[in-house]
């Protein structure tokens, strides 16, 4: 009799726990935090193949960005180029080839950022330098030693348009193609007077491109 006392207290016991726990439940309001505002953060590494005045060109970049709400990103990114010119040097002797490097602002709209695949139009705003360099010394691996004649500065404006594999919330795959805008140089001896052309490039992005939680609960009023 006492156990069967002990076992209906019980029973009553946890019922009112559950009423209670569901009375709770009923001033929340569940939000996917994933539909709603989502920031990112990554950094990234892309390769790039095109030309300069109809020569092969090598290009190389780094960058890193914020992402807003899968829509847009706004950062910092650096690049460097290298096209075999093979233009001989009367100073030197030598056969010279094109090295640039410059850095300043990325900023890319994105079109359907939370399909698998999505659009962007990136576009790249800053400045760098411009020189020669000797083909034997790059191939050689050895220093590449710039005198004032041999290097000049220059300003950049890419514009682009992109295709972005979301494989994974951490991991992004871009391909597109771009335009560089280039403003003149100014460098003795040189047949090249800007570094215009198309690149068709290849980069990963690794980072965060949901930093919020995937669900949580604001209490109701």
């Amino acid at each position: 009799m006492n156990n069967q006392k002990s076992i209906t207290l019980l029973l009553l016991f946890l019922l009112s726990l559950a009423v209670r726990a569901q009375d709770d439940e009923a001033n929340y309001i569940t939000f996917n935090d994933r539909r709603n505002v989502v920031h990112g953060v990554y950094v990234g590494f892309s390769l790039g193949y095109g030309e300069i005045e109809g020569e092969d060109t090598y290009v190389g970049g780094f960058k890193i960005a914020y992402v807003a709400n899968q829509q847009f990103e706004v950062g910092f990114l650096a690049k460097g180029v290298y096209s075999r010119q093979n233009i001989f040097n009367p100073r030197s002797g030598d056969n010279d080839d094109l090295l640039a490097g410059y850095a300043g602002f990325h900023l890319e709209p994105i079109l359907f950022g939370r399909s698998a695949v999505s659009l962007s139009f990136p576009v790249f705003i800053g400045g760098g330098a411009v020189g020669y360099v000797d083909r034997d010394t790059v191939n050689n691996g050895g220093d590449v030693d710039f005198d004032d004649d041999d290097v000049d500065a220059v300003f950049v404006l890419e514009p682009g348009v992109s295709a972005l594999f979301n494989i994974s919330r951490f991991v992004q795959i871009e391909a597109g193609v771009k335009y560089r805008f280039s403003s003149e140089i100014e460098l003795t001896d040189s047949p090249i007077d800007r570094i215009n052309g198309f690149t068709s490039e290849i980069g990963i992005k690794l980072g965060i491109f949901n930093m919020g939680r995937n669900r949580y609960k604001k209490q109701l009023n």
